[in-house]
């Protein structure tokens, strides 16, 4: 396993895959700390997951080198994902008591309650593309319920995922409270059936979560999935243009693209099209490459080489199929792995960028004649992870977000994002659960019935 820097590619240090042996001790290390861990009061857990938000504080710069070293995003925008994590440390420290509380229920026993108690060890495959938040939203709610974990993640930011367990020990959290272990995704399939393995959370493609929830399934495992995303910004006749532009590059171009939930899809009504698409040039050709590290880096390279040439095969094969080059669509002539920022149109429904994930600075413009075809053609997608619409009408904008677009999170002239405080997850090819706020807590706990005669 090698960490190498997308913007160089400089090998940054090398990693050996974890033992049998060594994989075998952390699964019966981490079970043993669950059965101490599990009686911990929430005020114990929160102090701990409080004095952590103050270590990512404190570390926050070193942290953010080391991602944008790693997997190439910009140091600001790393930055900003560690004050997250320590955000999420802060809001489920509070909150957690409250979330998990026993709730009675009226019957006719003298007393009966529902009372929310951990599982054990909960497997969670991880992403590279928010390789310090991705972790922290499962783990946060997770183990503040009483679980413990054990990471796996990507492989390009093996030093971002022996870090977190660093900063959880810093921190003082008992040993195996989250245990990383660097392990290819061959052996995951193995891992899940391990009977201590309670339930598995996974953040990827729609592949990788298909392959595990088959295999949680055969082994009658509880699973949450997010997965990929191709979402829809709805642009309609009233929309602030000026606004939506600028909302709408911004989303696209988050993380140079390599976002589940950024704005991938633009359908925009006739009457506004053409406006639209100059503005969003404009935006694509006042980016400026280079090196993350520099505050004057406004495009950051993808995360590998190899990402970056399949995403330019997306393009040329979106192009075969009678889509119209609008803007960019070339590998830049300079080192690391960049790609020029890219605009098509004239996609139809046979071609098969119309319901393709670009991962990377990709922007696909849909003209609707109406705003009845502009909700079709936003909801024709085998994804559901988010969606947003831009008009002066607010109330009715709020209608359409709550009735007509069909994704898990749905935001009114703004930009998808996800919140500790609210519940995030997709539908259809986009997974299934919930992570964050009241309800993700929930999803790693025996919720059970207590009642008495």
């Amino acid at each position: 396993m090698k960490s190498i820097n997308p913007f160089n590619l400089e090998v940054l240090e090398e990693f050996k895959e974890i033992t049998s042996t060594d994989l075998e001790k952390t699964l019966a290390h981490t079970d043993k700390a669950f059965q101490t861990w599990k009686r911990a009061s929430y005020q114990d857990r929160g102090a701990l997951f409080q004095k952590l938000s103050t270590v990512l504080k404190t570390k926050s710069d070193s942290l953010a080198k080391m991602m944008t070293k790693e997997m190439g995003k910009r140091f600001s925008d790393a930055k900003a994902e560690i004050m997250k994590c320590a955000e999420a440390c802060d809001h489920y420290a509070k909150h957690t008591e409250e979330f998990l509380k026993d709730q009675p229920v009226s019957t006719d026993g003298s007393q009966s309650f529902i009372t929310f108690q951990p599982l054990g060890t909960i497997l969670a495959i991880m992403p590279w593309n928010f390789p310090f938040w991705q972790v922290f939203r499962f783990a946060v709610p997770t183990l503040m319920a009483g679980n413990v974990g054990i990471l796996k993640h990507a492989s390009n930011v093996s030093q971002c995922a022996v870090e977190i367990e660093r900063l959880f020990i810093e921190a003082g959290f008992p040993n195996n409270i989250l245990s990383t272990v660097l392990l290819g995704s061959d052996k995951v399939a193995k891992l899940i059936a391990d009977p201590r393995i309670k339930a598995v959370t996974l953040t990827g493609s729609t592949p990788a979560g298909k392959s595990v929830a088959e295999n949680a399934g055969k082994n009658l495992k509880k699973c949450v999935l997010e997965l990929g995303g191709s979402d829809a910004y709805v642009v309609l006749d009233d929309a602030d243009l000026k606004a939506a532009i600028e909302i709408c590059a911004k989303s696209r171009l988050i993380n140079s693209g390599q976002s589940c939930i950024s704005a991938k899809r633009f359908v925009v009504t006739s009457k506004v099209y053409e406006q639209f698409k100059e503005g969003l040039i404009e935006k694509f050709k006042s980016l400026r490459m280079g090196d993350p590290l520099d505050d004057n880096t406004t495009l950051a390279p993808l995360a590998r080489t190899d990402l970056r040439d399949d995403l330019h095969k997306q393009v040329r094969k979106a192009l075969e199929h009678g889509a119209r080059l609008v803007y960019g669509g070339e590998i830049p002539h300079q080192e690391g792995a960049f790609y020029s920022p890219t605009i098509l149109e004239n996609i139809n429904s046979e071609n098969p960028a119309y319901y393709e994930e670009f991962f990377g600075p990709v922007a696909l413009l849909f003209k609707a004649k109406n705003e009845k075809e502009a909700l079709a053609i936003a909801n024709d997608s085998h994804f559901g992870l988010g969606a947003a619409v831009f008009t002066a009408n607010t109330n009715h904008g709020v209608e359409i977000a709550k009735k007509e677009l069909e994704a898990g999170s749905c935001f009114v002239n703004a930009l998808v994002k996800s919140d500790s405080r609210l519940p995030f997850g997709g539908i259809k090819t986009s997974g299934f659960g919930r992570e964050l706020s009241h309800f993700g807590i929930h999803e790693f706990v025996n919720i059970k019935t207590v009642y008495v005669k």
